[in-house]
């Protein structure tokens, strides 16, 4: 499918990328929503939380949103809220799925949440095809769980046919790629974020785990690859974190993506280098919808509105394939 021409263009002052970014993630806040938690056990005996929210309609939603947070995120934050709450407001329930470790309780095993994990997206899919009673199925992913959300609809496995779109915001399609975008200079204050939350982490698993982990390792932390050559790939069961990058980067499941999918990627996304906008891809799966607004920073596309444009375009896209 050709590239989708976006309507979105960045109101002053959130035609700065780092503003429309840091305004959407640390001052924006998303209030009147009800969670309900579930715990779900996943296959390898660990379990994740799901924060449920549901359809303000009379009857009971037959349409479900499964939503999947990015890096150091969870069910609660901004993104997440506010794409829940427009959704709930047209009908669609909402599971919003903090992944292993970030409901606010560590995982029970040395493996956590990681670009890649589509084993745990395809358990809560089965978990809510088998448990619920839903006609229709959708997947909404940001970041990291953009990545995880493309991966898991275009990798070689068994997926229920009630699954009928997904979109994906703010995708590294290509870990590697981002992550060369992450040391530039500009995104110090990002990397120092979601680093510091990473080595908390470890911390936690240290104590849980010191045969597998050392406190040498978690000192040797210093940047967001040495995370990963030292905790995410070996516990994961990659090589080494280049091992890790290569086979965890949607970007090479995308041409096999069989159910409409839009990826919302601004260009100027910090997060982002060129590798990361699959113009090709686009062009030659009629089923994947590229759409790159000039403006709207990492999951930013602030309005001076309730809802943020990559809200209102997601409701858009799941609404255009029930």
């Amino acid at each position: 499918m050709p590239v989708v021409k976006s309507t979105y263009k960045a109101p002053a002052p959130f035609k700065n990328a780092h503003f429309n970014t840091i305004f959407a993630a640390k001052i924006r806040t998303v209030t009147g929503l009800r969670y309900e938690r579930e715990r779900i056990n996943l296959q390898d005996g660990d379990f994740l939380d799901i924060d449920w929210s549901f359809s303000q309609g009379e009857s009971k939603a037959k349409q479900v949103v499964l939503l999947f947070h990015g890096l150091e995120g969870h069910a609660k934050r901004p993104y997440m809220a506010g794409t829940t709450k427009i959704l709930n407001a047209h009908g669609f329930d909402c599971a919003a799925v903090n992944l292993r470790g970030c409901s606010g309780e560590t995982n029970l095993h040395l493996r956590s949440y990681h670009s890649g994990a589509t084993d745990d997206v395809a358990d809560v899919v089965a978990f809510v095809e088998s448990a619920k009673d839903y006609d229709q199925i959708f997947l909404c992913g940001f970041s990291l769980g953009g990545n995880l959300v493309l991966k898991y609809l275009g990798e070689n496995r068994s997926r229920p046919e009630s699954i009928r779109a997904g979109v994906a915001v703010s995708t590294p399609v290509d870990l590697y790629d981002s992550l060369e975008a992450l040391q530039q200079k500009q995104n110090w204050v990002y990397r120092w974020s979601f680093l510091k939350g990473l080595r908390d982490k470890y911390r936690q698993k240290l104590g849980r785990y010191p045969e597998e982990l050392s406190k040498q390792d978690y000192k040797n932390i210093k940047s967001l690859r040495l995370f990963d050559e030292l905790y995410t790939a070996p516990a994961n069961g990659f090589k080494d974190a280049m091992d890790y990058y290569t086979q965890s980067s949607s970007k090479q499941f995308l041409e096999d993506i069989k159910v409409p999918t839009l990826i919302l990627n601004a260009k100027d996304d910090s997060f982002l280098n060129a590798s990361c906008y699959p113009v090709e891809a686009a062009q030659n799966n009629s089923q994947l919808f590229l759409e790159m607004p000039k403006t709207g920073g990492h999951v930013g596309f602030m309005l001076f509105e309730r809802h943020t444009y990559c809200e209102k375009r997601s409701l858009q896209f799941i609404q255009e394939h029930t």
